[in-house]
């Protein structure tokens, strides 16, 4: 989808989590070089005001508009070179006042081309999805929620460190300690078997959050995020949760499956 187109543009939400998280992920597969990742430094619900509110988002230059929004001169001249392809990696934040259905609903059906539009990547509720597991693997992953309430009284990011694997999440799968004793390059293969493992299970979740609605797993890798969209929403209407799943992830097989398998981009 992706291995053979030179420079791709990563927009993340945040100026540090995400953007530490995706450099890391990019880093481990050998797929750093190729990307250029910006911060957007605020919600998906202020881009859909500037993309969908009274205007056609088809209307909207994505890479104009960002430019325009860019204070840092150095960052700004990052807007005007070529990319092959666009990347958005956002929170859902359902505890947003902006937030509402139709409008995250709107937006996930909108970004599904990397190539084009650009494609979204939706953290359910948040980035912090992916430091979410006690062990990993982590058998009880697919039972992990995040209630409105904790995301209103913002006490979901303390949960995950509380809960996390060595409840420091810069160490969540990056332990060089646990690695060290190995051969360096048998120690860049325990991180990456982490990070593949990671991966797998929120794929794994994905798939048993759409049987949990009443969906069956097709052939495709990865179930639609509209789909996945969708059965997240029903669950928060009707018991006020969200199942905790990092979809930011899944941009690794959707660049080259084979990366989970062998660790080459090749």
């Amino acid at each position: 989808m992706f291995a053979d187109k030179p420079k791709i543009l990563m927009l993340v939400e945040g100026a540090k989590m995400e953007i530490k998280l995706m450099e890391h992920l990019l880093s481990v597969y050998g797929i750093s070089q190729s990307h250029q990742i910006v911060s957007y430094n605020t919600s998906i619900y202020d881009l859909y005001a500037h993309m969908f509110v009274d205007t056609d988002p088809d209307d909207v230059d994505l890479l104009q508009l960002l430019k325009e929004r860019e204070t840092d001169p150095a960052k700004k001249k990052l807007f005007d070179d070529r990319y092959s392809d666009i990347l958005l990696v956002f929170d859902l934040d359902p505890q947003d006042s902006r937030f509402s259905v139709e409008k995250i609903t709107q937006m996930v059906s909108y970004f599904i081309e990397s190539s084009d539009m650009g494609k979204l990547y939706l953290n359910y509720p948040m980035v912090e999805a992916f430091y979410h597991m006690s062990s990993i693997p982590d058998p009880a992953y697919f039972s992990y929620v995040a209630s409105l309430e904790e995301l209103q009284a913002h006490k979901y990011k303390e949960r995950v460190v509380a809960e996390s694997r060595n409840h420091r999440l810069s160490k969540f799968a990056v332990d060089r300690n646990e690695c060290n004793r190995l051969s360096l390059v048998g120690s860049e293969m325990c991180i990456r078997d982490r990070c593949n493992t990671v991966i797998e299970q929120n794929i794994e979740k994905a798939w048993w959050i759409l049987n949990h609605a009443g969906r069956g797993k097709t052939e495709q890798l990865l179930p639609e995020a509209a789909d996945v969209l969708s059965a997240q929403m029903r669950e928060l209407a009707s018991v006020h949760c969200v199942f905790v799943l990092c979809t930011c992830v899944f941009y690794i097989p959707d660049y080259n499956p084979r990366l989970l398998h062998n660790g080459s981009s090749l």
